[in-house]
């Protein structure tokens, strides 16, 4: 997994810090303070987990004059997504041919 994908992941591990990725897209911008009031965490540590995720590829924070505003950037989900999807089609290539043996050994009773 190439280090881009780990840190997607390591970044979303947290609950905290997926409701901040959820609410973004949600909200398409949003200071640490408007985030804080909508969860049981300091401003800080709101301030924390977007800076985690920023560092992910997440979430993109630009200076808007005293303030920083944050929106989802949700292109490191894409290699994490095409990771996903990969792992899923080797399962479902795994899963099928299990499928097919186990179909064969009750045609191969039945006879």
């Amino acid at each position: 997994m190439g280090d881009r994908v780990d840190a997607v992941f390591d970044a979303l591990a947290d609950p905290s810090r997926r409701y901040l990725v959820e609410r973004l897209a949600e909200l398409g911008a949003s200071t640490p303070t408007e985030l804080a009031d909508e969860l049981p965490i300091t401003r800080q540590a709101v301030t924390k987990h977007l800076a985690q995720l920023e560092q992910a590829g997440l979430v993109r924070g630009t200076r808007e004059g005293r303030r920083t505003v944050y929106r989802p950037d949700l292109t490191a989900l894409e290699d994490a997504t095409g990771w996903l999807e990969r792992v899923g089609a080797r399962w479902d290539e795994r899963l099928a041919a299990l499928a097919r043996h186990l179909d064969g050994r009750d045609a191969n009773r039945r006879q």
